[in-house]
């Protein structure tokens, strides 16, 4: 292990070490005083490897170097600016603007020894308001923070919205470079997670799965937080079910909101940042159903083109009026990309209601994050054109059913088998799920079900199961 670097140190002819603010499993975090700007204050953040074998450096120069090209574009006013990244002496940094001020969690406590209370419920709806945004922004350019918690939350001294700091998607690459080297044996498949515990959901603590609705439920555990003064794991029963209403008196409107932002489910979850203002603010679903009468004369012309011509959709027309062919896509974008297939969907169909049929596929494709994934889904979707109504009916109705199908392209089943096989075994029914399909993306539904049943000692139970989730393919 590299040891720590003594104040006064000039790292990079340019960052001279002013003080350790703080040491984890990735490394050590410096406040450093940019000499080349006047001695302007700057997070000098070092990333320290195992082994300095010459394989892994070069392996994290360049994925640094490819990651720190999407955080350098970040430009938004609650979010620290991402300066600069380079190696030196087989040392790994990368250099952001310095927030002086305090996390929440300090805040918290803070307020907590003083005045002996949390967060009020208007306190927190006003925070959640200033932090919304800031996810919003980020996932709509496909950047998934992962880390989020108090801790990484600030607020700068004479500001009075919070500063989202500390990505974790910087993290996730490093573990990733070092997970794969055999000497590494600090960083297994799961150590290599990045998370906290207690504020990451189920799927990335226990699966290594993020989603943009990951964030969302880690925000959510930050509002609890703040509303009773606990920590996450004393808001948890012994079933891991959030027991959070019992310690705070709050409005069944924003206890619903965080009842959505907590759920086990990343589907069951906001699909969008932008939906939990939506409901924080309900002023401005009325405004946005207020349409122009020349809107409203667009929208009686696409009513008569669905009337009149059910069955046949130009590929110019809107996408929106096409229930069938979104369903198509869904699905096959589902068994490429997993439940961030409906968020990439609604997003787009939200941004564009009357987009057409091309440009929306277009913009799905360039949205999906990995490349081979987005070339595989535009080579292999058809337009309307080419495929008339009973093609598509016949296509939805045979993803409905038990078939030869990727159960992972059928999001319905996939729920239906997580809420049944929940009365089973508990709450770890999605666990067993998402490690299954995990092993084996392309098992069929009849395949699943097989590996599920497995899964439940009682081979009585098991049975039932079974029959239970078969009867209600039946149906």
């Amino acid at each position: 292990m590299l040891a720590q670097i003594s104040p006064g140190t000039l790292i990079n002819s340019r960052y001279r070490i002013d003080k350790l603010l703080g040491q984890g499993g990735f490394g050590r975090t410096y406040l450093a005083f940019d000499i080349q700007r006047f001695g302007e204050p700057c997070v000098l953040k070092e990333f320290v490897p195992a082994n300095t074998k010459a394989e892994i450096l070069r392996k994290s120069q360049e994925l640094f170097e490819r990651e720190a090209k999407v955080l350098y574009k970040i430009d938004h006013p609650q979010i620290p600016k991402f300066l600069a990244w380079f190696t030196e002496k087989d040392r790994l940094f990368i250099v952001q603007e310095y927030i002086d001020g305090k996390n929440y969690w300090q805040i918290l406590h803070d307020r907590l020894s003083e005045k002996r209370q949390p967060f009020s419920e208007a306190e927190v709806r006003r925070w959640l308001i200033d932090m919304v945004p800031i996810l919003e922004y980020i996932h709509e350019r496909n950047i998934i923070h992962r880390d989020i918690s108090l801790e990484n939350i600030m607020l700068a001294n004479n500001q009075y919205k919070p500063m989202l700091i500390d990505f974790g998607v910087v993290k996730e690459k490093f573990t990733q470079i070092l997970a794969a080297d055999p000497l590494n044996t600090q960083y297994s498949s799961r150590g290599s997670v990045v998370g906290k515990m207690g504020y990451s959901p189920p799927e990335q603590l226990r699966l290594g799965y993020c989603y943009p609705s990951s964030d969302i439920y880690a925000l959510g555990v930050c509002v609890v937080v703040l509303l009773t003064g606990r920590m996450p794991h004393l808001l948890i029963d012994d079933s891991f079910k959030w027991q959070w209403r019992s310690y705070v008196n709050i409005s069944a409107s924003l206890a619903r909101i965080l009842d959505k932002m907590l759920a086990e489910v990343p589907t069951e979850r906001y699909q969008s940042a932008g939906l939990i203002l939506m409901d924080l603010n309900p002023s401005q679903k009325t405004l946005q159903v207020n349409i122009s009468p020349e809107q409203n004369q667009a929208a009686i012309t696409n009513q008569d083109l669905e009337e009149n011509q059910p069955t046949t959709f130009p590929d110019q027309a809107p996408v929106s009026l096409n229930t069938e062919f979104l369903q198509y896509c869904q699905k096959e974008l589902t068994s490429l990309v997993g439940p961030f297939a409906s968020y990439l969907m609604k997003h787009t169909l939200e941004k564009s209601p009357g987009i057409a049929v091309e440009e929306f596929l277009e913009k799905v494709t360039a949205a999906i994050p990995n490349q081979k994934l987005a070339q595989e889904f535009r080579e292999h979707i058809k337009l309307p054109s080419e495929l008339n109504s009973k093609t598509l009916q016949s296509y939805n109705n045979s993803q409905a059913n038990i078939g030869n199908f990727p159960a992972i392209s059928n999001p319905e089943f996939l729920e239906r088998c997580r809420r049944e096989l929940t009365s089973f075994v508990g709450p770890f029914a999605s666990v067993i799920i998402k490690d299954a399909l995990d092993q084996q993306p392309n098992l069929t539904p009849t395949q699943l079900i097989e590996t599920l049943v497995a899964e439940i000692p009682n081979q009585k139970r098991a049975e039932e199961f079974k029959e239970r989730i078969q009867k209600q393919q039946r149906m």
